[in-house]
């Protein structure tokens, strides 16, 4: 059985095509991107889409999804102080309190705000393991397996980055708000082995390691999960720099930064994603281009806690791909942090459009691709591109919506990147599947309900907020 997906304007190839059509097997991968000749097709059903554009789908490569449930309780000094450092009680608050449902019912929530958001694929970077005592559940992935329900409840891929988490930092004792993080090394490998046996050749579900930083897990350690991901061929995402506090204590510690730490032990590999990066210097950045490793900034993120503005220009003077995520849930909005990524540089230059014509490339398609074809790579999955063998993976658009209204196929990605509103995104299909048809997603209102009765509960009684 195959299908045909029939818009008004297609992307592909960095362009909008017109009379072209997406033509989808069973399995939901693309058969062909078909141009002119699209009356010629005849496949088995044909979905007509007048008066859209299709886009390939977007990728969010790192997302926490619980941290949806602290979205507007974090943005005063006096609950959550001034800093990275002190934001994490409230987060820390949240994390405390879930049971598994509720942890079922906000990752629930956080991906259906993706899917409408037109994102096809999140890398969920998952580090809550055990029960509020810091005891494992009887099955040991009980809550990964809650956050992945909640991904095939509402459609999207997932690849679940089970996160390594063994300390609170070089010489510091645990941090009680930690507690559910924390596992050792063994069952940390165990676990993520039986994770991955749990989920074999899912076209939605993938496993994948992420150990958390260089501060919640050493060196030796990091280099058995380092040998664990690439005897698994999966791929292994860390946080890195996101704080200068950070590289100090790894100064303290190993007498250098991460990166450099990383580089001198030989364990920068292709397949790795450093997430954040922001405090890193120029050769550390030859560092990571050297040895193939891709960056995953979080504006919406970075911008909330203050962590400082990432060099988007001079990594990707490097020729490093980078890719976006939505990180803490502050805002769900991959064009958002698209566009973030050259505003910002704005502000701090006082010039315009600071990632234009880098290797002579244009900045919206830059950008586009940091949001698709670069998450992709980020998570190893076979998405990003309308392009045969990929799986069908993409979102359309109104092209009448009032953020975007008046256009030609020429100018339209640049009105798409810098310009459109959510409201703007009507169908998402993942892996040939429709999730969201003109606007609405089937589960909405229970998802949201769900959400609503959790959120209640969760800060009914917390000090400092308002349910």
């Amino acid at each position: 059985m195959t299908t045909l997906y029939r818009p008004d304007l297609l992307y592909a190839d960095g362009r909008f095509l017109s009379d072209a059509g997406l033509l989808v097997d069973d399995e939901g991968k693309i058969l062909s991107v078909a141009g002119a000749d699209v009356q010629q097709t005849i496949p088995d059903n044909t979905v007509d889409l007048p008066g859209k554009a299709l886009l390939p789908g977007f990728v969010n490569a790192h997302s926490h999804s619980f941290q949806r449930l602290i979205r507007g309780k974090s943005e005063s000094r006096a609950t959550s102080g001034r800093d990275f450092w002190s934001w994490r009680g409230t987060m820390y608050h949240a994390a405390a309190q879930l049971t598994p449902e509720q942890i079922y019912d906000v990752a629930r929530m956080a991906f259906l705000e993706m899917a409408c958001a037109g994102i096809a694929t999140v890398g969920e970077f998952h580090y809550l393991h055990t029960d509020p005592s810091g005891r494992p559940y009887d099955d040991p992935n009980l809550l990964s397996k809650q956050v992945i329900a909640a991904a095939q409840s509402v459609g999207i891929r997932i690849v679940l980055m089970r996160a390594a988490y063994f300390r609170s930092g070089f010489q510091l004792p645990r941090d009680s708000g930690q507690t559910r993080f924390f596992e050792s090394l063994p069952d940390y490998l165990r676990n993520t082995a039986l994770l991955r046996a749990a989920f074999p050749n899912s076209p939605g579900v993938r496993i994948a390691v992420a150990p958390h930083s260089i501060r919640a897990v050493c060196l030796n350690d990091l280099r058995e999960i380092a040998s664990f991901a690439r005897s698994s061929g999966v791929p292994l995402h860390i946080h890195i720099s996101e704080q200068t506090a950070e590289n100090e204590a790894s100064i303290r510690e190993y007498g250098t930064t991460p990166v450099t730490l990383l580089a001198n032990a030989h364990l920068l590999a292709s397949g790795w994603t450093a997430i954040h990066a922001i405090h890193i210097t120029g050769d550390e950045m030859c560092l990571l281009a050297e040895a193939d490793v891709g960056v995953c900034a979080c504006p919406g993120t970075e911008r909330s806690l203050g962590d400082g503005i990432f060099c988007a220009d001079r990594v990707m003077q490097h020729g490093i791909p980078v890719a976006l995520g939505s990180d803490s849930q502050a805002q769900i909005d991959p064009l958002e942090d698209a566009r973030q990524l050259d505003y910002h540089l704005r502000l701090k230059c006082q010039q315009r459009a600071i990632l234009d014509q880098i290797d002579g490339q244009p900045l919206v398609q830059r950008l586009f691709a940091c949001a698709t074809r670069n998450g992709a790579r980020a998570l190893g999955v076979p998405s990003g591109d309308l392009l045969p063998g990929n799986s069908a993976d993409f979102f359309t658009i109104d092209r009448r919506d009032l953020s975007i209204a008046g256009h030609s196929a020429a100018d339209l990605l640049p009105l798409i990147v810098f310009g459109l509103n959510r409201s703007a995104i009507r169908d998402v299909c993942v892996n040939g599947k429709l999730l969201v048809r003109d606007g609405q997603h089937p589960l909405r209102e229970e998802v949201i309900g769900r959400y609503a009765d959790t959120h209640a509960t969760i800060w009914r009684d917390a000090p400092g907020t308002a349910s």
